[in-house]
């Protein structure tokens, strides 16, 4: 084993530093896809289409600032510019034209909208930039590579992957946490996700809750398609990928549960990038291999509570 460790210690190096970066996006969309979740009690299958056009759109933007002449930092805040753009004009629209119509509907019903609306909203960005991969990697660039050490040896790796994606995700963790704890409005989510006809009947708005809950839902999961863009090339079914990685933190975790969502995206990105790196063929199965064991012990999730059942 220590033989093995010594002769493929940067190629393990690799696959940790890539599954962290993995990791971060992961949990970008799904913390995302858990908040709506709990908050509007819908499965929003439509939440990786978000992704996938965030991260088209950053990368358009990119293009745009850079054809304006822009400084090439201004790459970075294009990431969070265009992730904004689409979790603020689509997110309302959603909520609006589409969920509210859905909302105490049985799940199998909700079910069937969203995952039109992700077929739709897939045949929308082929319309928009087409079947061809978009690449804007200037941010990336940007920041150039590290050097990390690693078990005796020097592991190369971009700063970008390194720093910029853990890094919002943990941004991400804590702001979260602290908003939903100790601010007023995210006092009033967590108690209409807890008791939402108790909260109403107290005379707090729920659709307003609803609107707000969804995008910002919205505006994460493009997060993490805009900050994924600089990584690699963006093309058709991103999205469906994203979507289902998403659903495999969420569950293993268990429903609401923020930083249990961490921890499981941790868990599922370095167990893909591992496979990647040393055992190729098992990285599609490797996140529901995680999944499946968790849930056959504590269907409720490794974070997750029984709770007793309103009829």
């Amino acid at each position: 084993m220590a033989e093995w460790f010594g002769d493929n210690s940067g190629l393990l190096g690799l696959a940790l530093l890539d599954g962290l970066a993995s990791a971060g996006l992961i949990f970008l969309v799904a913390v995302g896809l858990n908040l709506v979740f709990g908050v509007l009690r819908i499965i929003n299958v439509a939440h990786g289409s978000l992704y996938a056009i965030g991260a088209y759109a950053a990368a358009s933007v990119g293009i745009v600032f850079a054809s304006m002449g822009l400084p090439a930092w201004a790459s970075l805040p294009a990431l969070v510019v265009a992730a904004a753009l689409v979790g603020g004009i689509l997110g309302p629209l959603i909520e609006r034209l589409v969920l509210r119509r859905i909302y105490g509907q049985e799940e199998v019903l909700q079910l069937l909208v969203t995952f039109a609306l992700f077929m739709i909203l897939e045949d929308v960005q082929k319309l928009i930039w087409g079947v061809q991969p978009v690449q804007h990697d200037q941010a990336m660039r940007l920041l150039g590579t590290y050097d990390v050490p690693f078990a005796g040896d020097v592991v190369p790796f971009t700063a970008y992957q390194l720093f910029v994606l853990p890094g919002v995700a943990l941004v991400v963790l804590v702001g979260l946490a602290w908003f939903l704890r100790r601010t007023l409005t995210g006092r009033v989510i967590v108690a209409v996700t807890t008791d939402r006809e108790a909260a109403t009947a107290m005379g707090i708005d729920a659709r307003r809750v609803f609107l707000l809950t969804f995008t910002f839902g919205a505006m994460l999961a493009a997060l993490g398609g805009a900050l994924s863009s600089p990584t690699g090339a963006i093309v058709p079914g991103i999205g469906a990928q994203t979507i289902v990685l998403s659903f495999a933190v969420v569950a293993t975790a268990g429903l609401g549960q923020t930083e249990g969502a961490a921890l499981t995206a941790l868990m599922i990105g370095l167990g893909r990038s591992i496979a990647v790196y040393f055992e190729p063929e098992l990285e599609v199965v490797v996140p529901y291999i995680i999944m499946v064991a968790v849930l056959l012990v504590r269907p409720q999730g490794l974070f997750g509570s029984t709770v007793a059942r309103r009829i």
